[in-house]
């Protein structure tokens, strides 16, 4: 009798096949290169923002202040999204 983990883990197999397969050293290369494009936008943005942030915060503009930290929440989100699908194409070989 097999356990619930073991009848997950065949379901999960048969929706997604190519689950198992094991990445060639191509593409973790390009998965690689591409945490570190994105590591470098998002810093890039970071950046930009805290200044503007900082800027907002010395010149007293507190409801300024909160749009740039929701903007910059919304940045990191997009820009880790873009990350992740641009990782799941590469792991699928597009």
């Amino acid at each position: 009798m097999k356990s619930a983990y073991e009848l997950a883990m065949e379901r999960l197999s048969k929706s997604d096949p190519d689950a198992g397969k094991k990445l060639t050293p191509e593409k973790k290369a390009r998965l690689a290169e591409i945490d570190v494009i994105y590591k470098g936008r998002i810093a890039e943005r970071e950046i930009f923002l805290k200044k503007q942030l900082d800027e907002a915060l010395t010149e007293g503009k507190f409801d300024e202040t909160e749009k740039i930290r929701k903007q910059l929440a919304s940045e990191r989100s997009r820009l880790e999204e873009e990350r992740e699908s641009e990782k799941d194409a590469a792991r699928r070989g597009r």
